[in-house]
């Protein structure tokens, strides 16, 4: 098949899922056509079946805004013609879904077929979405495109409900690729040693650093355990939250024992370093960066709040609290530290978790089936 694919190129999970699964798409020999304003970060642009479009925005003393939605529409159409698109896939509702819309009416306008599949993923529907100034196009959006799926059980009927959506939206959940994101014993004894001590526990945190990630809550949550453990915090990511972590961190005085390592893009490399994940997050449709962790047979203590049950079963392979309840938290992790036998029972748990259920191997499956059933529906549905 030959596949168009518009998400946000920037460090988050709807990025991460969509360049990801192009790049698998891509390995099983489908071509793959990347239209942004950017080229995904995940992307070297070396990968064989993959292409990357650019959509240029021009800047007019009229508009004060750039119309990136009606740039992007034209980009979609033009690639959609140029290479024989089969489909469209977009994540993240607004603006791609309408700017998909718009470039599939442009298309039949010439006698041509392009249907396109919208992938929900969480703050395009509880946050954006949901705002009144949004709320009508993003329903109507949805309503419009020839498939729906969403990332987990909790969204489609998060989604459902807030909007009063009826047709049917397809639960495919996120997935890791397991032999990229694994621990192998020799490059961690290696590399671990730059981030912590042999006696000292290392802890992670992955994130874009929004507020609704909570990562005050990990700072003050890694306070305290470092206060009874020896131990040391990795910070993967960037974000708003940033320097307030920072000033957090001086104030609790661990400043010295957290590595603030920014956005990056070996985090394959970086997870099975760490003893332990903390995902206290305020809100997760899904809980990519705990499936990467639990690949890695880095467990998570998170909250008991989206779609985060679905992936994590409280006491078997991670830890789910209330949000904000951070000395649960870290009477948690105290104890796992303290337990070496029941921390490796819960890493190797949470790595069999990612193996059985979200693997790429089973989950990419899922979507070529559906997107041939998209193409083979609407090759039957007159213009």
């Amino acid at each position: 098949m030959k596949i168009g694919i518009t998400c946000y190129p920037t460090y988050g999970g709807s990025g991460v899922v969509a360049t990801e699964l192009g790049i698998e798409l891509a390995a099983r020999g489908h071509d793959i056509h990347f239209i942004t304003y950017s080229q995904p970060f995940r992307l070297t642009g070396r990968e064989a079946h993959i292409h990357y479009h650019e959509v240029p925005v021009s800047n007019y003393p009229l508009f004060e805004y750039p119309p990136y939605d009606l740039a992007l529409a034209t980009r979609m159409s033009e690639v959609a013609e140029f290479y024989n698109l089969d489909l469209l896939h977009v994540h993240y509702a607004i603006p791609h879904s309408v700017s998909a819309l718009l470039a599939r009416q442009m298309l039949a306008s010439r006698g041509r077929h392009l249907p396109f599949v919208t992938t929900l993923h969480g703050t395009d529907i509880t946050l954006v979405g949901l705002d009144r100034s949004y709320l009508p196009i993003t329903r109507f959006s949805i309503e419009q495109s020839d498939g729906v799926t969403s990332i987990s059980e909790y969204l489609k009927k998060r989604t459902q409900e807030a909007f009063g959506i009826t047709r049917e939206i397809e639960v495919i959940r996120n997935f890791v690729n397991c032999d990229f994101y694994c621990r192998k014993a020799d490059a961690v004894e290696s590399t671990r040693q730059q981030y912590a001590e042999k006696h000292e526990r290392l802890l992670v945190h992955l994130s874009n650093f929004r507020p609704v990630k909570r990562v005050l809550d990990v700072i003050e949550v890694f306070a305290r355990v470092a206060r009874q453990v020896p131990s040391r915090l990795m910070l993967i990511g960037d974000g708003p939250e940033r320097s307030a972590a920072e000033w957090l961190a001086i104030k609790n005085g661990v400043q010295d024992r957290i590595h603030f390592l920014g956005k990056q893009e070996n985090v394959n490399e970086l997870l099975p370093l760490a003893d332990l994940m903390l995902m206290p997050s305020e809100m997760e449709s899904f809980g990519l960066a705990a499936l990467e962790a639990m690949a890695c047979e880095v467990p998570t203590i998170g909250t008991r709040v989206g779609g985060v049950p679905e992936l994590i079963s409280d006491g078997h392979n991670g830890l789910l609290f209330d949000v904000g309840d951070v000395e649960a938290m870290t009477r948690a992790a105290v104890a796992l530290f303290e337990d070496e036998d029941r921390l490796g029972e819960m890493s190797r748990a949470a790595r069999k978790t990612a193996q059985d259920r979200f693997c790429a191997t089973r989950i990419i499956p899922l979507y070529e089936n559906y997107y041939q059933r998209i193409i083979e529906r609407e090759s039957k549905t007159p213009l």
